[in-house]
């Protein structure tokens, strides 16, 4: 089996930098916590868990020790009460979504409904949500109802989307009424290397596979667009969840991974499909 890494795939600069600051606390300090999973990668997660990183998914939780702030970052009335315990706060927030978070509180303080395109769910939007007043989050066209049908609109998008659908959601937008439109954009420059490197692999090959974790919005979004343009497109966290049924009377394979997915999976996976000669393993 010929198998194609794509050119841009696996960590990004902000999760590396974050899994750097937990190993280096976690090397001098034992009581240790991380205000929801550091990354999106339960692989990831486990193995930090194993040198003492404890997970929490509220600040209540927590009355002593150090707080590491994942990459997504966090709800500022949580950081606010972790300092109100006195409680050590490392923040492992991404640069980028520091930038998206400050955007939004600037729109709402210059009197913009702040509109932000992306999975209200996501812990990176629902910090965002966090740091302005008054916030409306759209997924797509079926949330368009939740616009004001008139006043200052501020637009900004969650980073890991893709600049097709901020595009096609801003034309959906623009639409509606209001007085003022302002957009500013956040997209991740990494995100979207990533995904442009996937779908020009995808286009390209018999079979493709995006590896990371299901609960990871950029590699969702790597999977959306690559089976957009190739239809044997999987999406699996690991090699773990690997069926070789799928390859037979395929020639080429292609592999990308979203920006949480660590390079021992990504080689792990590789190797041992570079293994497959058409038969079997």
């Amino acid at each position: 089996m010929k198998v194609i890494v794509a050119e841009k795939c696996g960590f990004c600069p902000g999760v590396k930098n974050a899994i750097s600051i937990a190993e280096e606390i976690l090397a001098r300090e034992n009581d240790v916590y991380s205000l929801g999973p550091i990354i999106h990668n339960k692989d990831v997660v486990e193995r930090l868990a194993k040198t003492g990183l404890k997970t929490v998914d509220s600040v209540e939780e927590v009355e002593s020790g150090t707080v590491l702030i994942r990459s997504h970052g966090a709800v500022p009335k949580d950081i606010a009460k972790l300092k109100d315990k006195g409680i050590k706060i490392v923040d492992a927030t991404c640069v980028l979504v520091k930038r998206l978070q400050q955007i939004a509180s600037e729109l709402d303080a210059a009197g913009y409904k702040v509109v932000v395109i992306g999975d209200e769910n996501h812990p990176e939007v629902r910090a965002v949500v966090g740091c302005a007043s008054d916030v409306v989050v759209i997924a797509d066209e079926a949330d368009l109802h939740k616009l004001p049908k008139s006043g200052k609109l501020g637009i900004v998008c969650q980073t890991t989307q893709s600049p097709e659908h901020f595009g096609r959601m801003l034309g959906a937008i623009g639409q509606y009424g209001f007085g003022e439109l302002k957009v500013i954009n956040t997209l991740c420059k990494e995100a979207m290397n990533r995904q442009q490197s996937a779908v020009e692999l995808c286009k390209k090959v018999d079979i493709m596979f995006v590896l990371g974790s299901l609960e990871s919005a950029n590699t969702r979004k790597l999977a959306e667009l690559c089976k957009k343009y190739n239809k044997q497109t999987f999406h699996l966290q690991n090699w773990d969840e690997f069926d070789k049924n799928i390859l037979f009377g395929k020639g080429t394979a292609g592999v990308t991974a979203g920006a949480s997915t660590p390079e021992w999976i990504i080689e792990e996976f590789v190797k041992n499909l570079g293994n497959f000669d058409g038969s079997g393993f």
